[in-house]
């Protein structure tokens, strides 16, 4: 399993210098409301300078030149003063070239979606058309399937250092991260880390505390035609 993730990280495509502006947009978020409550903008922190361009937010375009990846764009994202906080991960599957149910003009189908909550509640779940009962063969609606450990099982929640302990003890590394790893890791965000030094940004903040990032960040996943799934 170690093997295996160094290699799919030697395998991401380094970004172009000169496609840093395409492929990686940078946040820092302003004053909102999040929890039902007010928030101020990093910039209005404790011992956070008035003009601090230090980025609260970070999304990435990336590609794996594998043959099982090639050509398929990865959208990262990770933020502070988000809405909630979650970590998954959101497979949204292509159109086919065909649709088995004719549809009206000016109507299209959402894509099926298929997401794994890693945090905070451990669960898989599916979003996909359907055609909604009845002789109306242009009627289709979006419909959600979900397995939740917790609902399943009870009470299973424990913390993540539980197991990690428990490993170490066992001596097993299956979920430790192995040096080559690591330096692979850094090869792919380095160069991003570098260019963003660079930058003197104007616009920050560019979006509010309690919100789902920057207008930018919507803008690069839909260059694809897509859009993040909000947990």
């Amino acid at each position: 399993m170690r093997n295996e993730k160094a290699k799919v990280l030697r395998s991401i495509r380094p970004i172009a210098p000169g496609e840093f502006p395409s492929a990686v947009v940078m946040g820092q978020y302003g004053a909102g409301t999040a929890g039902g409550a007010a928030v101020a903008g990093y910039r209005d922190e404790r011992d956070v300078a008035a003009g601090s361009t230090t980025p609260t937010y970070a999304a990435l375009r990336l590609y794996v030149d594998n043959w099982r990846w090639q050509g398929v764009p990865f959208f990262l994202r990770s933020g502070k003063c988000l809405p909630q906080r979650a970590t998954e991960i959101a497979i949204r599957f292509r159109r086919p070239p065909h649709l088995m149910f004719p549809l009206p003009a000016g109507h299209d189908l959402e894509s099926n979606t298929l997401a794994v909550r890693i945090q905070p509640r451990e669960s898989i779940g599916q979003r996909f058309e359907i055609k909604v009962p009845g002789i109306e063969m242009s009627r289709m609606a979006p419909v959600d399937m979900e397995f939740d450990y917790s609902a399943a099982f009870g009470g299973t929640d424990h913390d993540a250092y539980d197991t990690l302990l428990l490993d170490a003890m066992l001596g097993d590394a299956t979920l430790f991260t192995r040096t080559d790893e690591v330096e692979a890791a850094w090869t792919v965000v380095d160069p991003v880390l570098d260019w963003w030094a660079e930058q003197r940004p104007a616009d920050f903040p560019n979006y509010a505390a309690g919100s789902w990032g920057p207008a930018a960040a919507d803008a690069l996943v839909g260059s694809v035609g897509a859009k993040w799934r909000e947990p």
